[in-house]
Parts: C-alpha cells; structure tokens; sequence
C-alpha cells in the first residue's frame, strides 16, 4: 500500500513543480531543454510549429506546438514508420540531420536529410499531429534542407560543396525543377549550411550558420534584390554567436542554426541551438532549442537581442504568455503506448516491447544485441533534460539466466556509456552492477549481491557526477559508486546527440527467455538549471 501510494504522488509532484513556474513576462531558456538541436519554425495563424533533428532515435524528428513561443508541447513525430525513416546500422550520429518545417497553402511540408541512407527529402501532411507521408527524395545534395514557397513556386536550399545552392522543386513530388546554383559561401566560416530563405522589404534574406556546431558556431545573414543572388554580406556579421569576448563566461555556448519567424503582433523571432557547459567545458545535454526576440526594422539587417547574445534568463517583452501545460516526467506505464518523450535506438524490433502483458508494466524482450553496435537492442530512453536530476526505475529481471541482464543506462551513445542494471549469476545468485563503456573499455566498476525480487535502481546527476544508488524498498538508497560526467561528455564521446537515460534488457544467449518487467520510472529536475 505504501508502495502504491508513493508512485501516485511522485507523478503529482512533477506537475506542481512545472505548473508553478509557467507564469509572468520574460521567459528562460533554453525553451525546449535537453537533446533537442537544429530547430526550425512555422506559424499557422496563433499556433507555432517547431521540429528539431533525431540522428539514430526512432521515431524521428519530434514536433512541438506553442501559442507563444515560450511553452512548447510535443504533439508527435514527422516520421513515425520505416518506409520514412530507414536507421539500419546507423552509428554514432548518423540517422535524421537538420530538418526544416514549413506550412504553405493549408499543406505542412518538413525537409531534412537521412545521412545513413537515402539523402535528402521531404514528407508532408495536413494534419502536423498525425500521420505524415512516405518520403519523396531530392536530387540536390549537402544537408539541411529548406523551403521557400513564393509566386506558385517552391525553391530548395542546401549545402553541396561548402557553399549554398539554391534550385526551383515540385516539394509534393521531389521533382527538380531548375539547376542547382551556387548564391553564398558566407562570411569565411567552416560550414556554411543551415540556410533559410526569408523576403522583407522587397528584399530576400538569407540566413545561415557558420563555424561548426561547437564553441565557434554563428549565425550570419545576407541579402539580394533577387533570389538567385548576387547576395551582399551583412557589415555586422555574426548575428548571433557566443565565440567573442563578451559572452566567454556565458553559461551558453555554441549558439547557431537558426530560423526567424513574425509573431501575428509583428515582432520577430529567433529559435536557435546552443549548448550549455557544466564540468568545465564539456556538455552533455546535447544542443538544445532557444529563443530570442529580434529587431527587425524596416529596411535594414536584423538585430538579435540588441548585442547578438542571449542569457538563460531573458527579462525581454514576450508575446502573451499562454498557462503552460502541466507537464509530468513520471511514468507508470498505465497506457497503451508510452509518452512521445520515449523513444528507441534505431528501428525497434517492436516484438521486444510490450505494455499489455500486465497492466501497469513495461516488458523488454532481451537479446542478443548489446548497447555497443549498430543494430537495434532491446532499449527505450527519454533525454536527460536537467543538469541536476534524479531518476529512478523500478524493475525486476524475469526467466533469466547467467548473465542476462536489465537495468537503466546513461547513454550517449554506442561507445559511451554507464550502465546499470540486474545480472544472474549462477546457482540463483543475482548481482547489480555498475559498467562502463569508454572506446574500448568495458569494465565492471562495482558489483554488488542483491536479492531478488524488485529493485529500485536511482541515477541522480549534477554537474561534475552520475551518482547510481539503490533500494530493495524504495526507500533507503545505498550508494554503489559515481562517474565523472566528463568521460561521456560530447567533448570525449564526439558526436551530435546527448544523454538518454535507456532502459534495457539483454540476454547472454539466442537462447534467452529473459525479460524485464518495468514498473515505474521517474524522473525529477532538481532545479530549473
């Protein structure tokens, strides 16, 4: 009954604890926190669209949906089936890269590009919250593909050959329409790419990011009387980067690939990624989603926040705020399908999971396939959102084994990681163990004998450790050990993703009928960060 009584009231604490700092002018940032990068953005009378990359997560490319640019809520994905979304051995980064959303005559369109296969492409939809449609495929290469839509016509920008090319495409069929023509290589930046082509004063805009996603990514702009070009640099580029002197201490670096929108009250709008530090400088949340307003006068270059910076804290005019929506981040596995939040590793194998084998749990199937390939295993994560957090899963290890194991991972991906999880041993002896992938090393760091039954397996972040603790009653939590944040860091890992923490099973055998059983999971932010 205890028991029963605490997995209620957890989920409630998370709501009150979103609810009550929703309120007021001036907003934080980031706006869409954790591994969410490369945002791109529509309007579609009072509501906003915003879609952001994947790279090896399935389903991919998450939308958000907010009536003020503040408070966003995840209505689906673009691309929720394998005719869409082909991750086959798909490695460290590989999958979804950049996508781009934009809305025109009552029809949704998202371009983006598969790197593992396939390219560049577009899907569409009427309706951004259901299904979208099978890829049609683009002929122009680079990455980072957007939409313009003007006059009956539509124009595709990418990146091919370190400069922007600009061609005339039917986006319902794929069809190239005109050929491809160089129009900017930007400002003398390493990778000019993520352009986005915008019209203002009888002017065309093109937007781009330059310097790497890392501490020297910008944002730079230009602009032509004609939309093939010549396009003439803005004197005051970047626009928007943390690289310079004046934001060297900023607690947001590598801000970058951006997109603007007009509010329907006429101000404009910046989303962008950024990544923010902690243990030094490395990160470990991935490039996140943030927001700043711009000024844009008539005729003359856009402004980002006066100095093109921008603080977690932004005490700026905001659009009216709308009530957020309680948002909760625990999981009882009560309903038919898991949460948006919740995603795979490559294509699932779907026989692996299931939430109707008891009511209230999550089954994982284990295989053979380890976290440390490119195959699919038996694993299903959320994204570390918060630099401080606690996390913790209740789980039990069913029909195994030696060496079967389940527990919970802090991945960031197939060759860094933490896990921790429920291992048979022999004669009926169970132990819960603490292993580390880093490159080529796999050891074990800590091993303990634990009954069987039941266990809670906790992971609390901050931001120089992973603490991982444990409990036989969800109570009393013994430490096991911790782990320097830094080791699976992107700046030691590489990469373009950030942490999941993964739920997984996987058998010693072929042979294996092994299973996890997955109760409850919670997640709880410690702080807004």
């Amino acid at each position: 009954m205890t028991m029963k009584v605490t997995k209620c009231l957890l989920p409630l604490f998370c709501i009150i604890y979103w609810c009550t700092s929703s309120f007021g002018q001036g907003y934080q940032n980031p706006v869409i926190p954790g591994f969410h990068p490369d945002p791109s953005i529509c309007k579609v009378e009072d509501s906003y669209y915003l879609v952001t990359s994947s790279f090896e997560y399935f389903p991919g490319v998450p939308i958000f949906q907010s009536n003020d640019l503040v408070h966003w809520r995840q209505i689906g994905h673009c691309l929720t089936r394998p005719s869409q979304l082909d991750l086959e051995k798909s490695g460290v980064s590989g999958g979804i890269y950049a996508p781009t959303i934009r809305y025109h005559d009552g029809i949704f369109y998202m371009a983006t590009t598969n790197i593992t296969g396939g390219g560049n492409f577009i899907v569409h939809t009427k309706d951004p919250a259901g299904e979208w449609s099978d890829p049609v495929w683009l002929r122009q290469g680079g990455i980072d593909p957007s939409l313009y839509f003007e006059g009956g016509k539509c124009y595709l920008s990418t990146n091919p050959d370190n400069c922007i090319y600009l061609c005339e495409i039917n986006p319902l069929t794929g069809e190239q329409i005109s050929e491809s023509k160089p129009i900017w290589s930007g400002t003398g930046g390493r990778y000019p790419e993520a352009p986005h082509i915008y019209k203002k004063d009888g002017w065309y805009y093109l937007l781009i990011s330059e310097g790497g996603t890392e501490y020297g990514h910008m944002v730079t702009i230009a602009r032509s009387k004609f939309i093939y070009g010549p396009y003439e640099s803005n004197p005051a580029n970047p626009i928007l980067t943390h690289r310079n002197m004046n934001a060297q201490t900023n607690p947001i670096q590598g801000t970058g690939h951006a997109d603007l929108i007009q509010a329907n009250d006429g101000t404009w709008w910046m989303v962008f990624l950024a990544f923010r530090p902690q243990s030094g400088q490395h990160h470990l949340l991935g490039r996140e989603t943030f927001l700043s307003p711009v000024r844009w006068d008539s005729d003359t270059w856009p402004v980002v926040n006066g100095n093109g910076t921008v603080q977690l804290q932004m005490d700026v005019p905001t659009l009216p705020l709308q009530p957020d929506v309680p948002k909760s981040y625990c999981t009882d596995f009560n309903e038919s399908k898991l949460g948006f939040e919740w995603n795979y590793l490559r294509n699932p194998q779907s026989d692996n999971y299931s939430l109707s084998e008891k009511k209230g749990y999550l089954h994982l199937k284990a295989t053979t396939v380890t976290l440390d390939g490119t195959s699919s295993p038996t694993f299903v994560g959320r994204r570390q959102e918060h630099i401080q957090f606690t996390a913790t899963v209740v789980m039990d290890l069913i029909d195994a084994h030696k060496n079967d194991e389940s527990g919970i991972t802090v991945f960031m991906n197939n060759r860094s990681h933490y896990d921790f999880f429920i291992k048979e041993g022999e004669g009926g002896k169970r132990t819960l163990v603490l292993r580390y992938r880093l490159g080529v090393f796999n050891p074990i760091a800590r091993e303990v004998v634990i009954p069987r039954g039941d266990i809670h397996l906790q992971v609390r972040g901050d931001k120089d450790y992973y603490s991982f603790l444990y409990s036989t009653d969800g109570f009393n939590f013994n430490m096991l050990d911790k782990m320097d944040v830094r080791y699976i860091s992107t700046e030691t890992a590489g990469g373009f993703t950030g942490i999941y923490l993964g739920l997984f099973a996987i058998g010693a055998k072929p042979s294996s009928q092994a299973y996890a059983t997955v109760d409850h999971f919670g997640y709880y932010p410690e702080t807004l960060d």
